[in-house]
């Protein structure tokens, strides 16, 4: 209802009194906004957990790394962050993201690190801020610039005055950055604590006395600028006071000694969601089940912070992956490569943080008690004397079946290698092992704007025969390429008398050692073809037989980097590319091309030295049409139209072999579709293209393929999306911990009927299209690939259409009433499980 003032004089006049003698009555809630945001807050610790203005905290938090996602795809990642419980968000500083070129520091685009901060102020939660200097992370050389291997007298990460000097001097142009923004807690800012340094005693045994002076130098360098926030160490149980140690691992709850001081917290620092890829790798996967076990149990154990390494992992773009690693990254978090929900994890993992945080009040403030009913059960709860908070994990070890525990005088069945919690130490509101929150999977979905014929254009590198050089050796290949590209050429000259080729027995063979990581070879400008090594066995030899020519002969090789190592002591000391060449199967005996013969070298491709992978430097060079066979080391261009909608977007590089993707001048990342994995499948077929990098029409796609003979038609742009939505829930689950809350010291139920219900939800706008499959019985599988078994209610897809068919959302109660109505049960002895999928779309249009 709408009133018009001038016909109520005296609301006017009521109005005007109240802000008279009520000045803040209209700002109250912006002012208090303001304060809380601009309060400086107190951080300190005690043997219990982080304290934040002198309140006890509990803290999920989980690693969303800046540079692996794009700056209009942080506030809806960091949002759902928060809407799936985190309280704080985990980030590295890479070093050689900012200062790529010595004294040169890039805080802008992907790298801009203040604004990302910002934005997770801006959602109320807090930062934890891992420095470095380095970082691992599999990124490219553990995030330490390439120029700093040049500095003379340089040993990394040990008592070595020039790493200290630039890794002081990178510290302190951080540290200063964030003070002069304000963010940092004392300051009201939201960074709570700080990391120096990453798992250093993987290493420290190799320095001796060196690693244990700079772990100390690096504790005191952080503390002396004092920022009012406390530091950690992970894995580096003899960190110095003040410094908190901390774990990283999948069972911290197991693994993890503790704090090395009684007043200190135990922080889990990196609990790993998933196992990164390379490429060769299988597909890999950590079950949300036993994620929610090990933080349940670090948590029961006095545990009081738990990070997710990854949350969401997010893209490799360019060249900024470590040895071997994969473009995509830690893609089977809570939250995929794009930024969607990958259920149920996302979801479980939000109904742990809800049930943990019922039990708040007991883990931080009461006492500890362990029971261990037998062999396969335990029991830990927390009690506060003379009150009645009191919380309960009860933990069944058993990875085959279930176990009873009798607790307080009432018996539980504990389902096999959970942990049900219990907040009141009466009842069950969440299982580890019972996931009750929905299932999705993932579509690609063909685009049909971007995939109007693709014309293809190729302009193909020249391979050298002869180039400057005076080595007797082949050039070290990370030297060579100073990380300005992937490529190293090596050509060398070598004679061959005619006696040479007299020998019986079969054709020459030219051997090749490398130390990786992939290699071409040509001989007198014939292409004899590759070989690579692994990220498990990076060394590897090419040997082939070659037909030589009496005088003179050409050898050309073209050494291939996949990243810079991202681990390791020494790693100023790491090399790679040809060590050791020679022709064998000579009358003469073998000849050693590596000692007798001078080497020339080149750094990188024509094609990058002009840009052509941009606008502007795409006229530079003369492209030919595509004819339908190409040799190696061609570049392939293009232009396409943004896919339709707004959902995210790839590039499958079906077809293809191995190289380079760039969209409109950005650096998509590195494909390797060739290398296959022990399934006979490429590690990884789409490359996520972020909808920053495009335009509506007419963007440039260019490619540049080491590998002959590829067939470029067969890519395609598609449109991703989790439409299909699953739930998967036995009818003798535990209902969802979200009917429960805490009122006072007590715990209790927000409804009056407590029942077990499946929970199916449509992102967005898009409703609930069609029941794909239904059945309340046995079937089996997983969302995408559910089969009715031997038990089935026959109304199964009726009773579920009929509760979410045009519906965003729906609720199925789980039960016997619902799915058999006419009273008969034909498998009685069987426990129903109910298997649901649905689609989800936008209505169409009339």
């Amino acid at each position: 209802m709408r009133i018009h003032s001038s016909n109520h004089p005296w609301l006017l006049l009521a109005i005007l009194v109240v802000l008279l003698y009520f000045p803040g009555a209209l700002s109250s809630k912006n002012d208090e906004k303001a304060t809380s945001k601009n309060t400086k807050k107190e951080v300190t610790y005690d043997g219990t957990s982080i304290i934040i203005n002198g309140k006890r905290e509990l803290l999920y938090s989980g690693s969303i790394h800046y540079p692996r996602s794009t700056p209009d795809m942080w506030p809806k990642i960091i949002k759902k962050a928060k809407q799936g419980g985190l309280n704080t968000i985990q980030t590295y500083v890479f070093w050689n993201f900012h200062e790529l070129e010595q004294g040169k520091f890039n805080f802008t685009g992907r790298a801009n690190l203040v604004k990302f901060i910002k934005l997770i102020e801006k959602n109320g939660m807090y930062v934890t801020l891992r420095l470095g200097p380095f970082i691992q992370a599999e990124w490219t050389h553990g995030g330490l610039p390439y120029w700093l291997r040049e500095i003379p007298g340089i040993f990394f990460r040990t008592d070595n005055k020039p790493f200290k000097e630039h890794t002081e001097r990178y510290v302190r142009v951080i540290l200063d950055k964030m003070k002069e923004e304000k963010l940092f807690a004392s300051q009201g800012g939201p960074i709570i604590l700080g990391q120096i340094e990453n798992e250093y005693s993987a290493v420290q045994r190799a320095y001796k006395n060196d690693g244990s002076n700079y772990i100390k130098w690096a504790s005191k360098l952080v503390h002396s600028m004092n920022l009012g926030i406390p530091w950690v160490m992970c894995k580096q149980n003899d960190a110095p006071d003040p410094m908190i140690n901390a774990c990283n691992g999948r069972h911290c709850g197991d693994t993890f000694p503790g704090p090395n001081r009684d007043h200190k917290p135990s922080l889990w620092t990196e609990n790993w969601t998933t196992q990164f890829r390379v490429f060769g790798d299988p597909p890999v996967q950590r079950s949300v089940e036993d994620i929610a076990f090990s933080v349940a149990r670090f948590f029961s154990k006095n545990g009081s912070h738990v990070n997710y390494y990854m949350y969401h992992g997010g893209t490799n773009f360019g060249r900024t992956s470590a040895h071997y690693v994969t473009t995509r990254y830690y893609d089977d978090a809570p939250l995929d490569e794009f930024g969607l929900e990958k259920e149920p994890k996302y979801g479980h993992l939000k109904h742990l943080h809800n049930a943990l945080n019922l039990c708040k009040k007991a883990l931080l403030w009461g006492q500890s008690r362990t029971e261990k009913p037998d062999n396969n059960t335990e029991i830990r709860y927390y009690e506060q004397p003379g009150t009645k908070v009191c919380a309960a994990f009860l933990a069944n070890n058993n990875t085959e079946s279930a176990e009873k525990i009798t607790f307080r005088g009432k018996e539980y069945i504990i389902p096999p290698r959970s942990i049900s919690i219990l907040p009141d130490c009466k009842t069950v509101v969440y299982s580890t092992g019972e996931i009750v929150s929905h299932h999705t999977a993932r579509n690609y979905m063909k685009s049909k704007k971007a995939n109007k014929k693709l014309d293809f254009k190729v302009f193909t590198e020249t391979v050298p025969i002869e180039l400057k050089g005076d080595s007797y050796v082949p050039v070290e290949l990370y030297g060579l390429t100073k990380d300005e590209s992937d490529y190293g050429w090596y050509t060398t000259n070598f004679k061959i008398d005619d006696s040479d080729l007299k020998k019986k027995g079969g054709k020459p063979t030219v051997r090749i050692a490398s130390l990786g990581h992939a290699l071409h070879v040509w001989l007198n400008g014939e292409y004899l073809g590759k070989g690579h090594g692994s990220h498990d066995e990076k060394s590897f030899v090419f040997q082939k037989p070659i037909a030589l020519k009496e005088g003179e002969n050409h050898l050309t090789m073209l050494g291939v980097l996949t990243g810079f190592p991202d681990s390791g002591s020494y790693l100023e000391h790491r090399f790679t590319g040809p060590r050791s060449v020679s022709i064998l199967g000579l009358s003469s005996g073998p000849l050693d091309l590596t000692e007798k013969s001078k080497w020339g070298n080149k750094v990188g491709m024509e094609g990058e030295k002009l840009d052509i992978h941009t606008n502007k430097g795409l006229k530079k060079v003369k492209w030919q049409k595509f004819s339908g066979k190409a040799p190696g080391l061609t570049w392939y261009q293009t232009y396409f139209d943004a896919p339709e909608s707004l959902s995210p977007t790839a590039i499958r590089m079906n077809g293809m072999g191995k190289g380079l993707i760039w969209v409109n001048g950005e650096g998509v990342g590195r494909y390797w579709m060739s290398f296959l994995s022990p399934l006979g499948q490429s590690t990884q077929i789409e490359y996520h293209i972020p909808r920053s990098f495009l335009k509506p029409k007419k963007n440039l796609l260019v490619i540049f393929e080491e590998e002959p003979n590829v067939k470029p038609e067969l890519i395609d742009f598609v449109i991703i999306n989790r439409d299909t939505v699953c739930s998967y829930i036995g009818e003798d689950y535990t209902p969802s911990v979200r009917h429960w809350t805490r009122k006072n010291d007590n715990v209790q139920a927000i409804t009056d009927d407590v029942h077990l219900t499946a929970n199916l939800k449509c992102s967005g706008t898009k409703k609930i299209s069609a029941v794909e499959f239904a059945s309340f019985g046995n079937p089996s599988g997983t969302c995408g690939n559910f089969t009715l078994g031997s038990c089935n209610a026959p109304v199964s897809k009726q009773v579920v259409e009929k509760y979410c068919l045009g519906k965003a959302e729906c609720v199925i109660p789980v039960n016997k009433t619902t799915f058999q109505q006419d009273k008969k049960d034909s498998c009685p002895k069987v426990v129903k499980t109910l298997a649901v999928q649905v689609k989800c779309g936008r209505p169409k249009k009339n």
